[in-house]
C-alpha cells in the first residue's frame, strides 16, 4: 500500500508528543527521532526506497522529486494546525534519505526561551547587523524568530524576511511583516535582498549569510539605516569574523573590516547543553559592539583581544556582552546545569574550575 499522508501525520504526531526536533528517514531503516540531542529509533516498520519516494512525493510533489535524481532537495511542508516541516532530501549511494526539522506553529517567546533582556534590547535597535551563529540544531532559528516576534509586538516597522525555506509564519501585529521564500517568491538571496532595499524596510532578516555578495548587500543595508538579522554556521565570534573576512579577496579585506566595524552591532553565538532534567538549555556568547570592539575589527588591535573586552563588559555589569564561559557559569549558578556539564562545555575546564573555586 505504500506510505500515505496519514502515515506521515502519525509519525509527526509521535515526534511532537516526544519533543523531537528532527525526524530521520533512511532507506531500509526504521525512522529515528532526535530527542534531547539523541537519535532514538521509532518502533515502526523498516522503510524501503518505495516508501521514501512516497514520502518525498507527499511533501514536494512529482516535479521536486524528479530534481532529486540530480541533487539534494530543500523544502518545507505544512500540516495544517499542527506544524511545519523543513526538510532536506538527499541521495547517498543508491539510497534516499530525508531529514525533517519539526517547527511548531507557536512563535518562540524570548522570555519562554529563558533569555534575559539583552536580546530584547538588541531587537529594538534601529540599525546595524546582528548575527546569530552556532552549529546545526543550536536553536538559531528559534532565537531569531523570537526577536522578530518581539519587534512585531513592540515597533510599528516593516519587517522583510528572506528565507530558504520559510520556517516560522509570523502574522503582522504592530509591525507589517513580508515573508519571502527563495525559489518560490524570489530567485535567490542576493536578488531578494537588492529588491528589499526598494521596499521601504525597517528590519530585514536574511536566512543565512552564504556568499560575499549577500554579505556586501547586508552591510549596505545596515549602513543605510536598517536593522539586519542573519545566521552563520560558525561556533563563536572569532570564527564568525574569520569566516566573513575570509570570503573576500585579500585586497578587499581592509575595507571590509572598516565596514564591519561601523555596521556590526552584535553577534549571538549559541550552544546546546544538557540540563539537569536531561533536556537541553542554550548557552549564549554575546558580543555587543563598543569602541574597543570596533578597533579590533578595524585592525588597530588584534581580533583576539575581543574576548577580553567581552569578559570585562560582563564583569562590570555592562551592555549584556558575555563569553560562553560566563554564560555557562551563569547557567550553573542558576542550577540549570551540573558542574560536570559546565566543566565539559567550558572553553578551558582548568580555568573554569579555578573560577568555580574562587567564586565558592
Amino acid at each position: 500500500m505504500g506510505f500515505s499522508e496519514k502515515n506521515l501525520k502519525s509519525l509527526v504526531k509521535v515526534s511532537i508528543e516526544n519533543g523531537a526536533s528532527d525526524i530521520h528517514i533512511r532507506t531500509d531503516e526504521t525512522p529515528a527521532l532526535r530527542i534531547r540531542g539523541e537519535l532514538v529509533p521509532v518502533q515502526s516498520k523498516t522503510l524501503d526506497k518505495s516508501d521514501i519516494k512516497d514520502i518525498l512525493k507527499i511533501v514536494s510533489g512529482q516535479e521536486s522529486y524528479e530534481t532529486l535524481k540530480r541533487r539534494e532537495v530543500d523544502g518545507s511542508y505544512d500540516i495544517d494546525g499542527v506544524c511545519r516541516l523543513r526538510y532536506n532530501a538527499f541521495l547517498y549511494g543508491k539510497n534516499i534519505g530525508i531529514v525533517f526539522r519539526v517547527i511548531l506553529l507557536d512563535i518562540p517567546n524570548i522570555d519562554d526561551l529563558g533569555f534575559d533582556s539583552t536580546l530584547k534590547k538588541i531587537a529594538l535597535k534601529h540599525r546595524g547587523l546582528v548575527l546569530v551563529t552556532g552549529a546545526t540544531g543550536s536553536g538559531k532559528s528559534s532565537t531569531i524568530a523570537a526577536m522578530i516576534d518581539y519587534i512585531n509586538r513592540k515597533r510599528p516597522a516593516h519587517i522583510i524576511t528572506i528565507e530558504d525555506p520559510i520556517e516560522y509564519i509570523h502574522k503582522s501585529n504592530l509591525a507589517r511583516i513580508t515573508q519571502r521564500e527563495v525559489g518560490v517568491d524570489t530567485e535567490n538571496f542576493s536578488t531578494a535582498l537588492k529588491s528589499a532595499l526598494r521596499q521601504d524596510p525597517d528590519v530585514i532578516l536574511i536566512g543565512e549569510m552564504r556568499d560575499p555578495e549577500t554579505i556586501a548587500i547586508a552591510l549596505k543595508a545596515a549602513e543605510t539605516g536598517h536593522l539586519v538579522f542573519s545566521t552563520m554556521h560558525t561556533t563563536d565570534v572569532l570564527s564568525t569574523l574569520g569566516r566573513i573576512i575570509g570570503m573576500f579577496p585579500a585586497e578587499e579585506q581592509g575595507e571590509l573590516r572598516v565596514r564591519l566595524s561601523k555596521s556590526l552591532y552584535a553577534t549571538i553565538g549559541q550552544r546546546m547543553l544538557r540540563n539537569k532534567n536531561n533536556g537541553l538549555v542554550v548557552a549564549q556568547e554575546i558580543m555587543i559592539s563598543t569602541p574597543g570592539i570596533r578597533e579590533c575589527l578595524e585592525g588597530k588591535e588584534d581580533l583576539a583581544n575581543i574576548y577580553g573586552i567581552i569578559e570585562r563588559a560582563f564583569d562590570k555589569a555592562g551592555n549584556g556582552s558575555r563569553t560562553f564561559d560566563q554564560s555557562i557559569m551563569k547557567l550553573y549558578k542558576r542550577g540549570k546545569i551540573t558542574k560536570e556539564t559546565a566543566l565539559e562545555s567550558a572553553t578551558s575546564s582548568s580555568d573554569f574550575m579555578q573560577k568555580l573555586i574562587f567564586d565558592d
